[in-house]
């Protein structure tokens, strides 16, 4: 069942299912808390109460927005664990793994773990070799591309390169609702202007995160011309100790739903490691 939080300046629709430690999840720009539909149900049979949250200007959230940085969205996260009675793990995927960073740093009392899903946490730089990798150039092309004009069909082609080899089972019914999603008034308005947002904020407040941190990247990740470098560049930003990389092999820029099995045991492993550690 929906729910909705009003924080400044509009309103965050969320769904819980479960009892136990918090979890929340947050998706990455043009999607919706559905991305999360395969994870949602094994972190709950683990135990976890968990929050799966749409981003300002996403799925049922409100549209109009006055900022859409990773630091604004890590307000909303921050706001949703006070209201939920925290504290939590934050797991985010791509821009949410630069705002569940934030988050971190910002209130480490409400946020015990951190998950960053082939996460834009660092600021970016393309080096000339990098263009020499297909999956990189063809994937940045139809990034940039929707991006720049608002093309929905660039952006499903786009979609096309970051789900490389295995897709869900319900691929053509979640293609059709990330579609009618973003056809909607404001919404693909909303994605090209949180796809603006650089990462510099987040970057800025890696070596204040005071919790375990575990970053999953998969090898075949098209926003990276190497994807195990940049995952290795974000642990390595982090306090000592504190981060943690796993690759999932064949994964393109949405791991959760293309191996969430596979996500889901890496995040509980991760969890249990740490509890274990306390």
């Amino acid at each position: 069942m929906t729910e909705y939080l009003a924080v400044d300046s509009g309103t965050i629709a969320y769904e819980v299912t479960g009892s136990g430690p918090l979890i929340v999840l947050a998706h990455g720009m043009g999607d919706s808390r559905a991305a999360y539909r395969a994870v949602v149900p094994q972190l709950v049979t683990a135990g976890y109460r968990v929050a799966a949250v749409d981003l300002r200007g996403c799925g049922e959230s409100s549209v109009d927005w006055p900022a859409w940085s990773r630091s604004d969205i890590a307000g909303d996260l921050l706001a949703l664990v006070r209201h939920l009675g925290g504290p939590a793990v934050l797991v985010g995927h791509s821009v949410s793994g630069g705002a569940v960073t934030i988050a971190a740093a910002r209130e480490p009392s409400l946020v015990t773990s951190v998950v960053e899903l082939a996460p834009f946490t660092r600021k970016q730089s393309v080096r000339l070799g990098d263009l020499r990798v297909r999956r990189f150039r063809r994937g940045m092309v139809r990034l940039l591309g929707a991006g720049l004009l608002g093309s929905l069909r660039l952006w499903r082609s786009y979609l096309d390169v970051a789900y490389p080899g295995v897709r869900p089972a319900d691929w053509a019914e979640r293609l059709g609702r990330i579609e009618t999603l973003l056809r909607e008034p404001g919404r693909m308005k909303a994605m090209q202007a949180m796809g603006r947002s650089a990462p510099t904020d987040a970057g800025a407040r890696l070596g204040d995160v005071r919790c375990p941190v575990l970053v999953v990247m998969g090898t075949l990740d098209p926003d990276w011309a190497d994807p195990r470098a940049e995952g290795a560049a974000v642990v390595d930003a982090l306090p000592a100790g504190l981060g943690r990389l796993e690759m999932i092999e064949g994964a393109g820029h949405y791991p959760h739903d293309q191996y969430p099995d596979r996500v889901a045991a890496l995040v509980l492993d991760f969890l249990h490691s740490d509890a274990a550690r306390a």
